[in-house]
């Protein structure tokens, strides 16, 4: 059976060499940044935008894209959200050496404004802060293509291809990067910790991380509100808030 013990995780963390981490929603929303499917969430409040995250839609309805960049353009998505306790826990375990990589569901971006490197993070569901062509891969910060949207165009094209944009996140219809997969699969075997924090580990194929670590000798310790299939393998397992237990995790002083 798992502890419940922050000690036991503290412990640990303290005595690994690498740790890889997951995390999902979960470690967010104590930014201010809502899930998806819930009460307040994204999709609940604007059924539209759900529509505009499914990849068939967004690529055969300009209605859809139109609407989804004029949202976009009259305000950026997150602009007032700053990283909180639980990702700075993070950051710090990338200082004392202990971190061997961050791997996000998230598309907020908030691990590296927390200090967290860029070449350590896998964002393996992309990132809305950027924008992307679906036919040639040019990318580039969001704003870029916002700018264009406030000065008339509705529905941008690609300058260089005259292909379609959009977030550069995975949407629903299209497959994970195959290299990011492979990084993030590479990191739960190489590791002594698999820290999963707020995420549900319900979303396959990357939710496999944690059964892979676990397979290959790693200590799992899941940091998340509610129970997860991955709980009764776990050493450790907390439901408490990520902001308070991560930093005591991670053994930031007080």
């Amino acid at each position: 059976m798992p502890s419940h013990d922050r000690e036991v995780a503290r412990q640990l963390v303290e005595s690994a060499d690498l740790i890889t981490v997951l995390t999902g929603a979960g470690i967010s929303t104590d930014s201010g940044i809502p899930d998806f499917r819930g009460p307040q969430g994204i999709w609940t409040k604007d059924p539209a935008a759900e529509k505009a995250s499914n990849i068939r839609t967004y690529v055969s309805d300009p209605e859809v894209r139109h609407r989804n960049w004029a949202r976009r353009a009259a305000g950026e998505l997150w602009a007032d959200v700053e990283p909180n306790a639980g990702h700075l826990a993070l950051a710090h375990l990338e200082r004392i050496g202990k971190l061997h990589t961050l791997i996000t569901q998230n598309v907020d971006e908030l691990h590296q404004q927390a200090g967290s490197s860029p070449d350590k993070v896998v964002e393996i569901h992309g990132t809305t802060r950027k924008a992307s062509c679906l036919e040639c891969g040019w990318r580039d910060e969001m704003e870029v293509v916002l700018e264009r949207v406030r000065a008339g165009d509705p529905d941008p094209h690609c300058l260089l291809c005259g292909g379609l944009l959009k977030s550069a996140t995975v949407s629903f219809g299209q497959s994970l990067d195959a290299g990011d997969l492979r990084l993030a699969e590479e990191a739960a075997v190489d590791c002594d910790v698999f820290l999963a924090v707020g995420t549900s580990l319900g979303v396959f194929p990357i939710n496999q991380t944690a059964s892979i670590a676990h397979q290959a000798g790693a200590d799992l310790i899941i940091v998340n509100a509610e129970p997860t299939p991955y709980d009764e393998i776990a050493a450790v397992v907390l439901h408490e808030s990520i902001s308070e237990a991560l930093p005591v995790i991670v053994g930031i002083p007080d």
